[in-house]
């Protein structure tokens, strides 16, 4: 069945006991077969409508936000794009089409077409002698 756009795996719907992953499918996912985190391995069941409210999640040394490519290494497979929204300590692996993704599958931000979200704004000079200065 797979994943789709929008779709969110929290660990601590099947795993109170571990990290707290979270994370949110940002792009594909047809073939999306695992993820493992803690020893446990996270599937489809794993979906929840949104992330559950507990404490005791654990922050990977990556913090969170960042985002897992698979077209990154993999440009043929389904393209999979995950946001890891909390949690995260115990992340090992995921799986999708057949290939393993790691923390080394990771994209930079910036690359994805969120870098000119704000842009430089031009000095405010004035254009010659007597212009008007300042804010109105």
């Amino acid at each position: 069945m797979g994943l789709k756009k929008g779709d969110i795996i929290d660990e601590f719907k099947r795993y109170p006991d571990s990290c707290g992953l979270v994370v949110k499918v940002m792009h594909g996912g047809e073939g999306f077969q695992k993820i493992v985190c803690c020893g446990h391995e996270l599937t489809e069941a794993d979906v929840v409508p949104a992330r559950l409210n507990k404490f005791g999640r654990k922050f990977s040394p990556k913090g969170v936000g960042y985002i897992i490519d698979e077209k990154k290494g993999h440009p043929n497979a389904c393209g999979l794009r995950l946001m890891v929204m909390d949690g995260g300590q115990g992340l090992q692996r995921m799986e999708c089409c057949g290939h393993t993704l790691t923390l080394a599958d990771e994209k930079e931000l910036l690359t994805l077409g969120f870098g000119t979200l704000r842009e430089s704004e031009p000095a405010n000079e004035p254009e010659g002698p007597g212009s008007p200065t300042g804010t109105a």
